[in-house]
């Protein structure tokens, strides 16, 4: 029984990662805040933290999807804030909302190409398009302001049973990512094709008969439309169009996904790692929020916690 403890805990011998460990520091966390503040044990201020960490936990499961690869995508903040530009043009909600999907599925093929038709290395390729999608954001808006679709803001907003809707956003999000990492092929694919790259064998899967190319296309795709649900959840709560809203969602995303124990080479990583992950870099915000820790120390502080997990991280070959 100690063993299994430690396999957990250490992510020793699966291709889940170190996720006990961040478990723990997320439970410790809370444990230290319900001691030192009066405010954190509250059900308005954990419902509040919900909602506050929901779009970084659905922008993170779809970085973990291209992490999963061995991939990279520095464009989620701006699709992000492309999203709620897009919603608050003050158009009817049965057109904004499905454009904003088919234009992020958009972006992320054009990375999906951009990596594998062109060979282009996905740092630069979705930095590129980080900075083209921004640029577009702040022509349709320059400040924040428009007017969000109704049906956006109420079903952010309002709540069922006593049940704020963040937390039913939440669950539909996990298990929808759930079946596709663990429940469909194409998941199962994600992690061979992942392993083959972190173990220097880039055409492993490949050469047992798995498409490479489609899945990183589709993979890029995938991450970009949960980028796009995180902007249309960030639309509803700010109630307008936000060319800044999505800012640093990249770092954070990122760090999310490495904290909760995913191997940024490919191969090894899980969903509840990530959730986790997402949920201890929520817990710190709302502790140094409570705390009246700078806005600016906190990035600093997200940057130091992204180089140690990195750093602390075992690769077989240089890479991401």
């Amino acid at each position: 029984m100690h063993r299994s403890l430690f396999n957990i805990l250490s992510g020793r011998n699966t291709r889940q990662g170190l996720w006990g460990l961040p478990l723990l520091v997320a439970l410790l966390i809370s444990l230290w805040l319900t001691v030192e503040t009066t405010q954190f044990a509250t059900a308005e201020n954990l419902f509040n933290l919900v909602a506050q960490a929901m779009p970084l936990i659905i922008a993170a499961i779809g970085q973990l999807v291209v992490v999963l690869i061995g991939g990279l995508d520095l464009s989620v903040g701006s699709v992000i804030s492309f999203t709620t530009a897009v919603l608050a043009l003050d158009q009817p909600a049965i057109v904004l909302i499905p454009a904003v999907f088919l234009l992020a599925a958009l972006i992320g093929l054009i990375n999906g190409l951009a990596i594998t038709r062109f060979n282009v290395h996905p740092i630069i390729a979705t930095l590129s398009t980080q900075y083209i999608v921004l640029g577009i954001t702040r022509i349709l808006r320059p400040v924040s302001g428009g007017t969000v679709p109704e049906i956006v803001i109420a079903a952010v907003s309002g709540s069922f049973l006593g049940i704020p809707y963040p937390v039913f956003w939440g669950i539909v999000v996990i298990v929808a990512a759930w079946k596709l990492l663990y429940g469909s092929r194409y998941g199962l694919h994600l992690f061979a094709i992942g392993g083959g790259i972190a173990s220097g064998a880039e055409s492993a899967a490949r050469n047992f008969g798995v498409s490479d190319r489609r899945n990183i296309i589709l993979a890029y795709m995938v991450c970009s439309c949960f980028a796009a649900v995180a902007g249309v959840f960030l639309a509803g709560r700010i109630v307008s169009g936000d060319p800044n809203v999505g800012l640093l969602f990249e770092l954070d995303t990122v760090t999310a996904v490495a904290l909760g124990g995913t191997q940024l080479s490919g191969g090894i990583g899980s969903l509840h790692g990530t959730v986790i992950g997402a949920l201890v870099m929520a817990l710190l915000a709302n502790g140094m929020n409570l705390a009246n820790v700078s806005p600016f120390v906190q990035t600093a502080i997200k940057g130091g916690i992204l180089l140690a997990v990195v750093g602390l991280q075992s690769r077989k070959k240089m890479g991401l």
